[in-house]
């Protein structure tokens, strides 16, 4: 899950589908979309369905407090 949430977030704010990332990571299209799943439920990536697409994109303010605790000293 985190070499999935590493690409999308690589992306920046593009949208990325599950089939460019099997094709990146080299996993299955069935094992991604499991793994974006529990990423949405847990609110780290946000998902848009347009059609039959289906893009997912990183949540910025997550990160941003993800990053601020992750700093604190």
């Amino acid at each position: 899950r985190l070499r999935i949430l590493s690409e999308i977030a690589g992306c920046g704010c593009d949208p990325v589908t599950v089939n460019e990332l099997a094709e990146r990571i080299g996993l299955s299209q069935p094992t991604i979309s499991h793994h974006l799943k529990k990423l949405t439920e847990c609110g780290l990536i946000a998902r848009e369905q347009q059609g039959r697409t289906v893009t997912h994109t990183v949540r910025p303010e997550v990160f941003a407090e993800l990053r601020a605790i992750l700093q604190m000293d």
